[in-house]
């Protein structure tokens, strides 16, 4: 896999939860809200919101990719059968996950690489605080938005962020 900066964070090679490719090329052309969950975190009701702004956007040309990580206090430590069965029968959760994941350190994944980088409204930029930090990819596949992991999904902020992208 190339670090090439200039390459869409769409373009990067990352598994299903179930396993084979999650194909983030597939979604090249909509936008597309990335967000590292976890099952046992203060902000794992964020899932809800999510969940509303993909039953909400989705047939517009967005999609939510869940990325599970289990960086922060271990708190993704489920299998990935476990994290699915968690998804559905909880929250209900339609919009795809990958596989888990680092997103800091040495470890982390070259989707986190190209995200990174890019800073929040308050000029936050490097590692992932903490679960549920949301990375907004634009229909051009850049990186256009990042949220804080206590933004929730359906704050102000985000939904206008999404709808700015579906135009």
């Amino acid at each position: 896999m190339t670090t090439d900066a200039g390459i869409s964070p769409l373009h990067v090679e990352i598994g299903a939860l179930k396993g084979g490719s999650a194909e983030l090329s597939q979604y090249v052309g909509q936008a597309v809200l990335i967000v590292n969950v976890a099952s046992k975190c203060g902000l794992t009701p964020q899932y809800t919101g999510l969940e509303r702004l993909q039953e909400r956007y989705g047939a517009q040309g967005f999609t939510v990719v869940g990325v599970p990580c289990n960086q922060f206090l271990g708190q993704e430590p489920g299998t990935a059968e476990e994290i699915a069965e968690f998804c559905s029968a909880t929250y209900g959760v339609t919009f795809p996950l990958t596989e888990k994941v680092e997103v800091n350190g040495e470890g982390r994944h070259p989707l986190y690489e190209r995200l990174v980088g890019f800073a929040d409204a308050e000029g936050h930029d490097g590692d992932i605080r903490w679960n549920f930090e949301k990375f907004l990819i634009g229909r051009d596949g850049s990186v256009v938005a990042r949220f804080s992991p206590q933004t929730e999904p359906e704050s102000a902020e985000v939904v206008a962020a999404v709808e700015g992208q579906l135009g």
